[in-house]
């Protein structure tokens, strides 16, 4: 079984260390296997390809390299600060993550 993570695809983040510290991105992609994401516009790096269908002048492409989970922090929905997350039951049974700052819960 597979470890469960507090981002999820779609969610707006927040980076707190390393080189893209305090930039923000939205998660494109979630790796749960190696508990990496792609965020936006984070971590670019530069890729030599050879001319493809997709890139048929082939060339220097960038773009954006996984970050490790524990690196990233999810943005408030209320605030736009950093939290960290929390999970409870909400009114119809459902496990939901909610913001430990403002108690907000988040979709």
């Amino acid at each position: 079984m597979q470890k469960k993570l507090h981002i999820r695809k779609g969610d707006m983040v927040v980076v707190i260390s390393g080189d893209y510290s305090g930039s923000k991105g939205r998660v494109l992609q979630i790796d749960r296997k190696t508990e990496r994401a792609i965020v936006e516009g984070v971590n670019i790096i530069k890729k030599h390809t050879k001319p493809n269908t997709e890139y048929p002048q082939g060339g220097i492409i960038e773009k954006e390299a996984p970050v490790h989970i524990s690196n990233l922090m999810l943005v408030d929905p209320k605030t736009g600060k950093p939290t960290r997350i929390g999970r409870k039951l909400n009114d119809d049974g459902k496990l939901v993550r909610y913001s430990k700052k403002s108690g907000e819960e988040i979709k």
